[in-house]
């Protein structure tokens, strides 16, 4: 296997705010620092890092992290993470997770959480609750209180630790957490494989027990992956069955017990800890998650502790610099810092110190393109907005006028052997040192596709006004395919003017505002894939996510559809095989796709125009 080591101080950008921003740790003498490992319920050590400040004058709550990515810079958080809860005195500790860094122990990754009642087993959760109890007894001038918080992985492992919490445990902060990792987090999407991100992460966390980045031997992944041919050559040439999460993809292509297990949503069925849930809408690996958590959690919320908070950032954007631009678009104000300054260290005074009011709505989200914060009594704001249908037409047209023809419909063909690129080419591997461009692609010019002959656009006419939306934003799909099998990708965009005084440079530009892919095989069910029946017009009802944005007077409505995105999600043969990790490069064919546009077959995008604005 192609592995090129990384040292701790290496962290990973978008995963791991400890590493984020440049400035210097605090001065040595700002703190009090120890290394413990402490023991677990079964002997098992997890190595920690705990900072007590030395100006201390009274007693203090302790604010705790776990993660697998290594604690050694653990001081890089208080450059900006951590600066305003430092600021306000808080004692840290950073923990290596069970078979991570320092820590003792068999590393499994998202170990599941167990089972009600069976009190002999371990997770997550349980570790949490161990090394409380122990800093709580051995951690000097700690007040009793335990406040948790991490983005990405870091935000799973805050969020276990309150399906069982120690009662020490007051205030959790889960952000960019992902919840199922087949439905819609970092490895699948609709059952369709996220697979530059799911082989390079899982080479990366489970090649040894430090962070070990996969070493390319081309530039431009895009060329590496399509010159990989079909899946099993990635155990066959590279990873020889030595890494267990791809052998679980492998041996589990569908949405089934193993994955059902995994993901955390059935655990929870109260809100023991008040919660502030944090997302990001344009995050490039965690969307789903943090706002499938709320969702559940919010069943339960008798006593209004559960809060949403969404800005306009892409994973983990809010740790880290101002906020104020993501890639080429600017919102106008310091987004990142006003949720640190603003949000986050009131949050933690208020539940761990009795300090201060809050002054937080059931949702907080930041509208993009008007560039403001918005407070909601619910989210989605089903009282806000009106569902509108955007209906496919002739000519590229999109309108809110349904279909008035009996036969209509616009075709591609898809071909395996040349995809579409998700992003800008070269493709940089994730982690590429140099600096790739994998944080902000959610926000690149979609231009670069849209003259495709195998990509598909309606546009509306430049808007007469304003149109705001404010929650589920849903493509109906009415498709066939000459093939068995295909995936849908749609995509709704706003693109700008022509003429764009304020900002020449995004004169013309087309800025994705939700997107989504959907594999055609799971349409009666994602625990039983059937093929299409070729020629068959089929309805495919899939959710764009939530959106919170303003499409601004004179510029244009956009939808594209395509079905390749390339290397981000894996390539669909076109032809039904059990299993896609099993194709053979026969089974790889191209096929003609139609998008239907009739009475009969209305594809659309039904969006929520706001026509009762919060505040």
């Amino acid at each position: 296997m192609n592995i090129r080591r990384q040292t701790p101080a290496i962290l990973l950008l978008g995963l791991l705010a400890l590493s984020a921003a440049g400035a210097a740790p605090p001065p040595e003498d700002a703190f009090a620092i120890t290394e413990a490992e402490i023991p677990m319920r079964d002997g098992v050590k997890l190595h920690t890092r705990i900072f007590r400040p030395r100006d201390r004058r009274e007693a203090l709550p302790i604010i705790f992290r776990r993660t697998p990515y290594g604690v050694a810079n653990a001081e890089r958080a208080f450059a900006a993470y951590y600066k305003t809860l430092a600021e306000e005195g808080y004692i840290f500790a950073f923990q290596d997770i069970r078979g991570k860094f320092g820590s003792e122990g068999t590393f499994v990754m998202q170990r599941p959480a167990r089972d009600e009642g069976d009190d002999k087993a371990l997770d997550e959760g349980t570790d949490t609750y161990d090394s409380i109890e122990w800093m709580l007894r051995n951690v000097p001038d700690n007040n009793g209180r335990v406040g948790m918080l991490g983005i990405s992985y870091d935000g799973w492992t805050t969020i276990m630790a309150a399906l069982e919490p120690h009662p020490a445990l007051k205030a959790i902060s889960p952000q960019a957490s992902p919840a199922d990792m087949w439905l819609g987090d970092d490895f699948h999407h609709n059952g369709a494989f996220r697979l530059s991100y799911g082989f390079e992460y899982a080479a990366m966390m489970e090649a040894g027990k430090n962070v070990d980045h996969f070493s390319f031997d081309r530039h431009d992944t895009f060329d590496w992956y399509l010159d990989l041919g079909p899946l099993a050559n990635v155990d066959g040439k590279y990873l020889h069955g030595k890494i267990p999460t791809w052998n679980d993809y492998v041996a589990h292509p569908d949405y089934d017990a193993f994955w059902k297990r995994q993901t955390l949503i059935p655990h929870i069925k109260a809100v023991k800890v008040p919660t502030l849930n944090v997302a990001g809408w344009w995050d490039q690996e965690d969307f789903y998650g943090p706002l499938r958590i709320y969702e559940a959690l919010e069943k339960f919320d008798a006593k209004g502790i559960n809060h949403l908070v969404v800005g306009p950032w892409n994973h983990g954007g809010w740790s880290r610099g101002a906020g104020d631009k993501l890639g080429p678009i600017s919102f106008d104000g310091a987004t990142a810092k006003y949720f640190r300054d603003e949000v986050q260290a009131p949050w933690f005074a208020y539940y761990l110190k009795d300090k201060g009011t809050l002054d937080l709505p059931e949702a907080l989200t930041f509208q993009a393109g008007s560039n403001r914060w918005r407070r909601h009594d619910a989210w989605p704001p089903v009282k806000e907005a009106e569902p509108r249908r955007l209906y496919f037409g002739a000519d590229e047209k999109l309108s809110f006028d349904p279909p008035m023809v009996d036969d209509g419909s616009d075709a591609y063909v898809s071909d395996p052997a040349h995809p579409v690129p998700y992003r800008h080419r070269p493709i940089q591997a994730t982690y590429f040192e140099g600096g790739s461009k994998w944080p902000a692609w959610l926000v690149e010019d979609q231009r670069f596709v849209d003259d495709r002959a195998d990509v598909l656009s309606w546009e509306t006419p430049p808007l007469d006004a304003d149109t705001s939306i404010a929650g589920e934003v849903m493509a109906r799909l009415h498709a066939s395919t000459t093939g068995s099998d295909a995936d849908w990708v749609v995509k709704l965009i706003d693109v700008y003017p022509e003429k764009n005084p304020d900002d020449p440079d995004l004169a013309g530009y087309q800025l994705m505002v939700s997107n989504e892919v959907f594999r055609g095989r799971y349409l009666k069910g994602f625990d039983r894939p059937e093929p299409i029946p070729p020629g068959e017009v089929r309805e495919y009802a899939f959710s764009l996510h939530t959106q919170d944005y303003t499409f601004r007077k004179g510029h244009r409505i956009m939808v594209q559809v395509q079905s390749t995105w390339f290397p981000l999600i894996d390539r669909n043969p076109q032809t039904f095989v059990p299993n896609i990790f099993h194709a053979r490069a026969e089974d790889f064919r191209t096929a003609t796709h139609r998008i239907h546009r009739s009475r009969q077959h209305p594809s659309h995008v039904e969006i929520p125009v706001v026509t009762k604005p919060a505040s």
